[in-house]
């Protein structure tokens, strides 16, 4: 069997939907069944995944020039369309093509798209419009023509089939992966990462998220700055992401709170240091409003660091009862979730071995074996 993956998302800095194409990059072509990998990114087909993750800065500092509004989203994807309708026309009678961030360009062979999550429904106004938009429009397409549909959690099946009328057997759910270098770590192992972020001996609370409005920071840290003094002066609240959108007014608030309630910014953290980011924290807080998967929960999970997540969308599913779930609208019940997750070492101690035990259920490869299980079927 050959296999074309839509490599457009491998680009660096790795997060996401991007480390989810990467990880099937690395692993598909060792799968039981799969003569050749070609990965198709701008109008190209090659073999090799990482000359994939060599900066793409000029990019990056067209699309912060040029804003990108619907017009442009759209003639761009038409290009691309059209170019990939080319590209791939010779390899469509024998071969899969597989689609990992939604929209499927054209190909006329069986092929496959994985669906992430549906806020784009559920939470328009958290988004930037031209992503809005441009979702509505070219989704119903990519459903109708896809044979095939993966989604990373059973809660996006199941909305896919409530929300959108999709067959139950047009779907299969592929959970997420973790990488084997998220693992428990002795403190001499995780002190140089923690001295580059300044972080010296203090048991901190870590949060991985992008600022933007559906990771629910400002809840977060409502939650956490109404802690006793004394948690707070013990367990300084540690953001590690980048910068995202609509994130105006959490920026300047997180730029005051830094300088006099003990909150630390991080920004993006290079990917070699986000393993002993995690192993060293003392505890792990996630509360999205809504997830698809929720990728850095079970990073921290593999890490061997107690959680606290939201009781909604996937993050149940994702923490499998190993971690503490709270309503993500609740501030209250926020704060007394962290008390639990800073101070009860009973839970501390479950939480640390029964995540461990759940995130070497949900590795990569996995996730890889069960992807070309889906190819295979579609292929026949």
């Amino acid at each position: 069997m050959h296999v074309i993956l839509d490599a457009q998302a491998i680009r660096p800095p790795l997060t996401g939907i991007g480390r989810y194409a990467f990880e099937l990059a690395r692993r598909i072509p060792s799968m039981d069944g799969v003569e050749s990998l070609k990965l198709f990114r701008g109008v190209q087909l090659t073999d090799d995944v990482l000359p994939l993750l060599q900066s793409a800065s000029g990019q990056r500092r067209l699309r912060q020039w040029i804003p990108f509004k619907p017009l442009v989203r759209r003639i761009y994807h038409g290009a691309r369309n059209a170019y990939a309708a080319h590209v791939l026309s010779r390899q469509a009678r024998h071969s899969v093509f597989h689609e990992p961030n939604y929209i499927l360009s054209s190909f006329d062979g069986p092929c496959v798209a994985t669906i992430h999550d549906l806020s784009h429904i559920h939470y328009p106004a958290f988004h930037p419009a031209d992503r809005v938009d441009f979702l509505e429009r070219e989704l119903p397409r990519t459903l109708d023509r896809a044979t095939h549909l993966i989604t990373v959690s059973d809660f996006v099946r199941q909305e896919m089939i409530e929300l959108l009328g999709l067959q139950p057997e047009r779907i299969t759910t592929v959970l997420n992966g973790v990488d084997e270098r998220f693992l428990p770590m002795p403190p001499a192992q995780t002190l140089a990462a923690r001295r580059r972020a300044r972080l010296g001996d203090r048991a901190y609370l870590l949060v991985v998220a992008t600022l933007e409005p559906r990771k629910n920071l400002a809840r977060l840290l409502d939650a956490y700055l109404g802690l006793p003094p004394r948690l707070r002066q013990r367990h300084p609240l540690v953001l590690a992401g980048a910068r995202g959108w609509h994130d105006e007014s959490l920026s300047q608030r997180l730029d005051r709170l830094a300088e006099s309630d003990g909150i630390i910014r991080l920004g993006f953290v290079d990917d070699e240091d986000l393993p002993a980011l995690y192993a060293g924290a003392h505890a792990f807080a996630f509360a999205s409003i809504y997830e698809g998967f929720g990728l850095p929960v079970l990073e921290a999970m593999a890490c061997g660091v107690p959680v606290l997540t939201s009781s909604t969308s996937s993050m149940p599913e994702v923490v499998g009862g190993c971690g503490l779930c709270v309503d993500p609208f609740d501030v209250d019940a926020m704060r007394e979730g962290l008390i639990r997750l800073l101070e009860d070492e009973t839970f501390r101690a479950f939480g640390r071995e029964a995540g461990i035990r759940r995130a070497r259920e949900l590795g990569w490869n996995r996730c890889a074996a069960e992807t070309v299980a889906v190819y295979r079927k579609i292929a026949a």
